[in-house]
This record gives C-alpha cells, sequence and structure tokens, in this order.
C-alpha cells in the first residue's frame, strides 16, 4: 500500500498557523479580538433592543387598556343621555309635581354627565401618552435593533476575513461595526 496523506482545508490551515507566518498570527490575532469586543458590543445592543421592545409593548398595552376604558365611559356618557333626554321629555308632557321632579332629573343627568365627560377626557388622554411612549420605545427598537444586526454582518465579515485573508473584506466588517455602533449610539441618545 502506498503513503497516507491527509488534505486539509483552508480553514483548517489557519488555525493549525500554517501557511503563513508570524504576520498572519498577529492578522489573526488581530481579528480575533476586534471579533471579540463586535460580539460583546452586539450582546449590549441585543439586550437594549429586548428591552425597549418590551416596554414598547407595555405601553401600547396600557394605551389599548385606557382606549377602551374612554369608550366605557363615552357609552355611559351616551346612557345619561339618554336619561337627560327621556327626563326632558317627560318635564314637556307633565305637570305638577311630577314635572319637579324630572326637571330635579335633567338637573343631575347634565351634572353627571359633565363628570363622565371629564373622566373619558382624562382617559383618553391617558391613552395617547401611551401611545406616544410605545411609539418613541418603538423607534429606538428599531435603532437597538439595526445596531446588532450590523453588528453579527460585520462578525460574519470577520470570520470571512480570517479565511481568506483579505484585507478589504477587515475594512467591510470594521465599517459595519462602527454603523452598529453608531446606530447603538442614536438609540441611547434617543435620536
Amino acid at each position: 500500500m502506498g503513503e497516507e496523506f491527509e488534505v486539509k482545508g483552508p480553514h483548517e490551515e489557519v488555525l493549525e498557523g500554517g501557511e503563513g507566518g508570524e504576520g498572519d498570527k498577529k492578522f489573526n490575532n488581530r481579528i480575533a479580538v476586534i471579533t471579540a469586543i463586535m460580539a460583546t458590543l452586539g450582546a449590549l445592543l441585543s439586550y437594549e433592543a429586548s428591552f425597549s421592545l418590551s416596554e414598547a409593548i407595555m405601553f401600547k398595552n396600557e394605551a389599548a387598556i385606557k382606549k377602551t376604558e374612554a369608550a366605557n365611559q363615552w357609552n355611559y356618557y351616551q346612557a345619561k343621555s339618554s336619561k337627560q333626554n327621556l327626563a326632558d321629555l317627560a318635564v314637556k308632557v307633565s305637570s305638577g309635581k311630577d314635572q319637579e321632579v324630572k326637571k330635579n332629573d335633567v338637573a343631575r343627568y347634565e351634572a353627571e354627565k359633565l363628570e363622565i365627560k371629564k373622566k373619558a377626557e382624562s382617559t383618553e388622554k391617558l391613552s395617547l401618552e401611551a401611545d406616544e411612549h410605545s411609539e418613541k420605545f418603538m423607534h429606538s427598537h428599531h435603532r437597538w435593533a439595526t445596531g446588532v444586526t450590523m453588528l453579527q454582518i460585520a462578525i460574519s465579515l470577520a470570520a470571512i476575513t480570517i479565511l481568506t485573508r483579505r484585507k478589504w473584506l477587515e475594512y467591510a466588517s470594521l465599517t459595519c461595526a462602527s454603523i452598529g455602533v453608531v446606530f447603538g449610539v442614536l438609540a441611547w441618545f434617543g435620536i
């Protein structure tokens, strides 16, 4: 039988330090450190993206609850208006003591409607505020998520850089990482 020999792929040679000298090791080490930094930044941005998304969902839920409460208040307002209209009609078709009782009912319903209207408008305002907070957090989430995505692309490019030893891929990786960091900074400052 003949001699046995092993065929190695490019990734195995890189791992074993083959093909290149000390310069390749420095190149690989630099890319490895940069990749670790990018992964750490990506994890931080990912955490913030998750946090901002959960806050956006909580505020959106609060807005929906307040909208429902406001709708209930407006329905109650309508019911009081109907009772007031019936009492007003009763004033017109009655006389004497019944007419006075119905006039008091009309006045009472009018006062109750004012209170209900104030409460409904206040609840609608709370709903709008919760919606605004939700939109703010959702915008922030999009910034964080874009930053994470760019860092993930940068990490992928860094891995390809080690395999191909292409300098332009290193620059592309660093550019993507920089863009990811910029999106993280924008999200941090709420821009």
